[in-house]
């Protein structure tokens, strides 16, 4: 299953850098997630590196 990042996005990019796989790019109004790529951080971290660094906590699986 793979992380996505909700409407409530206010466009920061903190997560972007975050992402091990840069699975994490820029859409037209919010920042979206590729589902093919993500791993939810799996072999890099114990939880979602993005979760951890989201000021407004819109990102969910």
């Amino acid at each position: 299953m793979a992380m996505k990042i909700t409407e409530e996005c206010t466009f920061c990019s903190a997560c972007e850098p975050e992402c091990p796989v840069s699975a994490i790019s820029a859409g037209a109004e919010i920042y979206v997630v590729d589902a093919s790529v993500c791993t939810e951080c799996a072999g890099y971290s114990d939880s979602p590196s993005c979760v951890n660094v989201c000021p407004v906590n819109c990102i969910t699986k």
